[in-house]
């Protein structure tokens, strides 16, 4: 309540108003709205979370609001929706109070080198847990399954980390999760054929891993915006991947083991603007429907075993020799004239 509101065209209100009550309005009005706010058992756990780390604990000043320290957000009811903890030298491993955050919508760990250990399975808590990253870290150890009981997940962000294993595949049971990013760790195993079953429009960034055997199958029902699986040991046919009616704008598979004919694909035609194919063991000739794809700023079949002449025609004429070359027996320009 401000004296604003107090001081209304009630004269008899007015008049009778002690000056104590009257400087007691003006303190409230001047209390900051974050700090009346501040739910105090989210508070006092982001201390149990500064605290844990030490000397090196994120710069959270218990004589300040919560709600308007570095990195957290909150909702109007003064609870804590958003952590983000960026750039920081804390040391140590993640809090498990981190799942006494209830109202936890956004969970940001990110370029905190020495963050080290596994991911705690307290963070299962957080059922109303939209976005988690933790990337560029020290945390090693296993994508953990206990992940599929975060059922309001839509983005998963573990890249750049320590993790080994496999990938869990009951992270396919996630209804609204279409984004997984866990590329630049040591994963191994399959991709399991279960994820994006039930989101279509996705994004998959799996690249820099030790990632084996065949792209699913499924993938084929899947619309990906994005996909790199690059830099992975993956086999067999990546012709799932493609189709003229998906909405994909960015397929990067380049060095892996990949063996199909690249020759009746039918590539994105109406966002497709980069496709990275270099460094695997392709064959067939290049569909000359390349060239209807209007917006394409990334092309890249070199090191393959491709054969035939390059298309002329559309976008494909801005791209070099190295686009093309040491392919079995691809020719026309840039490459030598064909015989």
């Amino acid at each position: 309540m401000s004296i604003k509101m107090i001081m209304t065209p009630n004269s008899l209100f007015h008049k009778t108003m002690s000056p104590l009550l009257a400087l007691l309005a003006i303190s409230v009005s001047l209390i900051p709205a974050s700090f009346a706010l501040c739910n105090e058992h989210d508070k006092q756990t982001l201390l149990i979370i500064r605290d844990s780390f030490g000397s090196s604990n994120p710069p959270w000043h218990s004589d300040i609001a919560c709600c308007d320290w570095p990195g957290i957000d909150c909702d109007a009811d003064g609870h804590v929706t958003g952590m983000a903890i960026l750039e920081n030298p804390l040391v140590g491993p993640i809090p498990s109070a981190i799942g006494d955050l209830h109202y936890l919508q956004v969970v940001r760990l990110h370029k905190l080198p020495n963050l080290y250990g596994t991911i705690p399975p307290e963070i299962t808590k957080l059922s109303k847990l939209r976005f988690l990253t933790i990337s560029w870290t020290g945390i090693y150890g296993s994508v953990p399954a206990f992940l599929a009981k975060l059922t309001a997940l839509e983005q998963l962000d573990l890249s750049f980390n320590k993790l080994s294993g496999f990938i869990p595949s009951s992270l396919g049971d996630l209804p609204k999760l279409y984004s997984i990013d866990i590329s630049r760790n040591n994963l191994t195993g399959t991709i399991p054929a279960s994820l994006f079953h039930k989101v279509p429009n996705s994004y998959l960034l799996l690249s820099h891993n030790n990632l084996t055997g065949p792209i699913p199958r499924s993938f084929q029902e899947v619309d990906f915006t994005r996909v790199d699986l690059s830099r992975n040991k993956l086999t067999g046919d990546a012709s799932v991947l493609f189709g003229r009616s998906k909405s994909t704008q960015s397929i990067d598979l380049s060095r892996n083991k990949l063996t199909f004919d690249l020759s009746n694909v039918k590539f994105p035609e109406a966002e497709l603007i980069s496709l990275e194919l270099n460094h695997n063991m392709i064959y067939g000739s290049i569909p000359k429907q390349i060239t209807k794809v209007p917006n394409l700023q990334g092309f890249n079949v070199s090191y393959n075993r491709l054969c035939g002449e390059i298309p002329r025609g559309g976008k494909l004429g801005q791209f070099d020799k190295y686009s093309f070359f040491h392919n079995k027996c691809l020719c026309g320009p840039p490459l030598a004239p064909c015989a």
